[in-house]
């Protein structure tokens, strides 16, 4: 029987994204994607409803994610989900679905200022590739081998 892991995300970080190293010295890059979607009510009138995906960037995608991103800014995002299990505190078994990046494009302009995050091309370095809306490098590396810091 075949199988597909495979989504695509187009939406809003919903908070600037967070950078941090696996024990293995793999950047990771962690940040909230809301996706919005209308529809109509039987009585015509339109209802938004909004998800909230929590995404995980491994390698030079992390690092220019956390470089160029900020809340509020558009990206599209194409990968695979991700079942994360743990334990509480209290002993309570815990799961979330998550996403992890496989490549993605920064879908808005950056706005002009002087933070560093922000230049006229509209995102990061692309491996030789220049100009806003390119899509980004697959990752060297995968998230195998390395706890992730969050």
């Amino acid at each position: 029987m075949a199988t597909l892991n495979k989504v695509f995300l187009l939406g809003n970080l919903t908070r600037d994204p967070e950078l941090r190293t696996t024990a293995g010295g793999t950047p990771v890059c962690r940040f909230t994607l809301a996706v919005n979607r209308q529809s109509r009510n039987g009585d015509g009138s339109v209802r938004e409803e909004v998800v909230f995906v929590e995404v995980d960037s491994f390698g030079k995608q992390a690092e220019a994610i956390a470089r160029y991103m900020v809340k509020g800014r558009a990206i599209l995002i194409e990968g695979r989900l991700r079942l994360d299990q743990w334990e509480s505190q209290n002993g309570e078994k815990r799961s979330r679905l998550m996403v992890v990046t496989e490549s993605f494009q920064f879908m808005s302009s950056p706005r002009n200022g002087g933070d560093g995050r922000e230049g006229d091309d509209g995102g990061a370095h692309r491996g030789g590739q220049q100009g806003r809306g390119q899509q980004q490098q697959r990752p060297q590396e995968d998230d195998e081998g390395g706890e992730i810091p969050f």
